[in-house]
């Protein structure tokens, strides 16, 4: 029997696991196997210049699409200049210029958005 606390866990705020669609993420880190060691630890928005200008955040990305989030992956990642500043401040060496290219072929390869 679970014990209660006096509080229940808001329905919308609940992540079912069993039905994440891993689709993207398995593409990603198959062709860019890095991606898996990212510690979602913000680097790579904190010195984005995209990120400057817009509401673009690579962190925010990289959990939506491990949760199999993709409504508004498409408009984000458009926002994307291919600078490469997030590669070189990375702690954890990941080609996230890569792992954008990815996202943007995975969302059309596996027909993810419209």
């Amino acid at each position: 029997m679970m014990k209660q606390f006096g509080y229940n866990s808001l329905k919308s705020r609940t992540i079912d696991y069993k039905n994440i669609n891993t689709t993207l993420i398995s593409y990603i880190i198959k062709n860019e196997p890095s991606f898996s060691s990212c510690i979602s630890c913000g680097s790579c928005t904190a010195t984005c210049s995209a990120a400057n200008l817009t509401f673009f955040n690579i962190r925010r990305l990289n959990i939506q699409i491990r949760l199999g989030e993709f409504e508004n992956i498409r408009q984000e990642i458009d926002k994307c200049m291919l600078c490469g500043k997030c590669l070189l401040v990375c702690p954890r060496g990941i080609n996230t210029r890569n792992v954008i290219m990815l996202i943007k072929k995975g969302l059309v390869t596996f027909n993810l958005v419209e």
